[in-house]
């Protein structure tokens, strides 16, 4: 008896497939209306940009580091894939694997590399209860993660006795990050986690210096990039990190519950499926052994939502048309602007570094006496800004996201807005 349904699917052919779906096979959704960005001015380009997004212009949102907006091409084609396989009652599963080649394509991966997931946390929690680990190893991340990030060690600490060791991040220079990690290394250590892009400050680790450091010392290392995907570029064949995981419902613009964990070939087998359905592997007899696909894939299970899964390609193909370094450019450019301006408001401290390479689209500051969540509401409700507080480490402060739907005039408001918190607080 075989249970594998991607054999069954593979078997029925293209066109069998096609016709259960009662659908076609196109790429995707019709393409963003952008100009030429070297034959138009810049502000009006990206005014064109910011018309592809069904947002509201009031409040001003300033958040994609907690949930980016999807663009209207997105969700067209969540739209148009979930009429299409509900019509015919299907499930769409034979369109994974084109979509994992454009993300394999979009990321510097392989597709048996990667997996879809809901969101960074389920990357991480793969990973983190998927590793060997025992009592008394030693798992090593920043002070600053993201309970999606902490909360999978803190469980493993819990469950197997692991011990979990913390650095504070170095906002001067990256390779002070990487000593502030050496110093805590010991033959205990198992796993090096850090934060691509923090949430807390918008502090940006350099990878390959870290994976340098953790391939001395034979130790896994796992990336929580959770804000860096659809912020700057990555290439994750070049990062040199083991695993990599992300959502696309923030930077990239991807619908809600949608993400991918990035699983290097040659570290496949180093990781056990902690959840596993009829999509892991094959299973001829129920009393046999099951066998699990040599592919990134294993980690996937059961019916999926295909519709999502497209939408985050489209995500994807939009930040490609738009170009993934202007993408990042006009972010720090925008976070830089509004660094230099709030620095100057006498009172406000900016948490955010100030070196061009420790920092991207989020600039985080502190009011001298408003703590974060009374100058988020402030700023809210007679501001007409929607930006986060920011309570980890207690560091009382608040949040501003920069993206490629924001514009210099909406910064301006920034500035003038907290200089008036400093008068009214």
């Amino acid at each position: 008896m075989s249970l594998d349904r991607r054999s069954f699917l593979q078997g029925l052919g293209a066109g069998a497939v096609a016709a259960l779906a009662g659908c076609t096979t196109a790429a995707g959704a019709r393409p963003a209306s952008l100009p030429d960005f070297g034959r138009v001015e810049p502000e009006a380009f990206w005014r064109a940009v910011r018309a592809q997004f069904p947002l509201r212009d009031d409040p001003v949102y300033l958040n994609t580091g907690g949930l980016g907006p999807a663009s209207r091409p997105v969700l067209d084609r969540v739209f148009a894939v979930t009429m299409e396989l509900q019509a015919g009652s299907e499930h769409g599963h034979d369109r994974f694997a084109a979509a994992r080649e454009a993300m394999a394509d979009f990321l510097g991966a392989t597709p048996d590399e990667l997996c879809f997931t809901r969101n960074a946390t389920e990357g991480n929690s793969i990973i983190a209860a998927g590793l060997d680990l025992r009592a008394g190893d030693e798992v090593i991340f920043e002070s600053h993660a993201h309970p999606g990030g902490s909360f999978p060690w803190a469980n493993q600490a819990r469950q197997r006795g692991i011990k979990v060791l913390l650095f504070e991040p170095d906002h001067e220079s990256p390779e002070g990050n990487v000593a502030r990690i050496r110093e805590l290394l010991s033959p205990r250590t198992k796993v090096i986690q850090v934060s691509h892009v923090t949430c807390t400050t918008g502090l940006v680790f350099d990878l390959p210096a870290v994976a340098a450091l953790a391939r001395e010392h034979g130790v896994w290392f796992h990336v929580d990039a959770a804000q860096s995907v659809g912020m700057i570029p990555v290439n994750l064949g070049a990062s040199g990190c083991d695993s990599f995981a992300f959502s696309g419902h923030k930077w990239l613009g991807g619908p809600h519950e949608t993400g991918m964990l990035y699983l290097r070939r040659d570290r496949l087998e180093a990781v056990a499926p902690t959840g596993i359905g009829a999509y892991s592997g094959e299973l001829p007899e129920l009393t046999g052994t099951i066998e699990l696909f040599a592919a990134a894939s294993r980690h996937e299970y059961g019916t999926r939502n295909v519709a999502q899964v497209l939408g985050l390609v489209e995500a994807a193909r939009l930040h490609t048309q738009i170009g993934p370094e202007r993408v990042a450019a006009r972010g720090r450019e925008l976070a830089g602007w509004l660094l230099t301006e709030l620095a100057r408001i006498e009172g406000i401290t900016v948490l955010t570094p100030q070196a061009d390479e420790l920092r991207a689209s989020m600039t985080t500051i502190r009011h001298p006496r408003a703590e974060g969540g009374r100058l988020f509401g402030y700023l809210w409700q007679e501001h007409g800004l929607r930006c986060r507080p920011v309570t980890e480490q207690g560091l009382n402060a608040l949040r501003i996201s920069t993206h490629i739907f924001n514009s210099p005039a909406e910064c301006e408001r920034v500035v003038a807005a907290v200089r008036a918190s400093v008068r009214d607080l």
